[in-house]
């Protein structure tokens, strides 16, 4: 667990010590698929990092729609901004898949905090990429059309894996959901993508053969 826990961008800079007592306030807790962790407005009692699986964050509309703010895999952390403000969870979280997730207790986080400081510079980090990320969703999500939407979605997945090679941890349907969509319209922009040699795609692997047209198209350069 401490190998785990060292590989978690806000624990990474932490002594052995230090991740022991993590996981002594830790609770290593089991989900199936498809299984609620907390709703929206839901008194936050602590944070989760993802263990094994994937978790979906997301928003229901008045209108009933459902937006996808992220989907999270292996050493990420969710649920964490309330605990510092004593507040309610902002979204709701569920598994896409049978999943193990690490629950920190707010009380107890916060102690170790008071003793570790370094704790507390990491979360900041992370916190402020998880505003940038947020600032992205709301200016593609209210300024871009959709297939500056899904180029600006798969430029992000080139530069993290650092690969043209990509595989979708998601299925279509919630991508379409992430980028604000339906599924319909990002199955016929995918098929533009590949008409025009941009993309190759074989089911859930895609391959980027233009990166510099993907760039233009996310600037709104290029339209479809």
């Amino acid at each position: 667990m401490i190998e785990f826990l060292k590989k978690v961008p806000i624990f990474s800079n932490l002594e052995e010590k230090e991740c022991e007592k993590i996981i002594k306030i830790s609770k290593l807790k089991k989900f199936q698929k498809k299984e609620v962790i907390f709703e929206d407005g839901e008194k936050a009692k602590g944070f989760y990092i993802v263990y094994s699986g994937k978790v979906k964050i997301y928003k229901i509309s008045f209108d009933g729609k459902e937006q996808i703010l992220h989907i999270f895999g292996k050493f990420h952390i969710f649920g964490e901004v309330p605990v510092f403000a004593d507040r309610t969870y902002p979204a709701n979280a569920i598994t896409l898949e049978n999943s193990e997730l690490l629950f920190v207790p707010k009380e107890e986080f916060i102690h170790l905090i008071e003793e570790y400081p370094q704790i507390a510079l990491n979360m900041l980090s992370i916190l402020s990429m998880r505003l940038h990320t947020f600032t992205s969703i709301i200016e593609n999500l209210s300024l871009k059309e959709v297939p500056a939407r899904l180029a600006s979605f798969l430029i992000f997945q080139y530069k993290e894996k650092n690969k043209i090679n990509i595989t979708l941890s998601i299925s279509k349907n919630q991508l379409a959901s992430l980028l604000g969509t339906i599924p319909e319209t990002l199955s016929r922009i995918l098929n533009k993508f590949s008409q025009q040699g941009i993309l190759t795609i074989d089911g859930k692997s895609i391959k980027i053969n233009n990166i510099e047209k993907l760039f233009d198209i996310a600037d709104g350069i290029v339209k479809l």
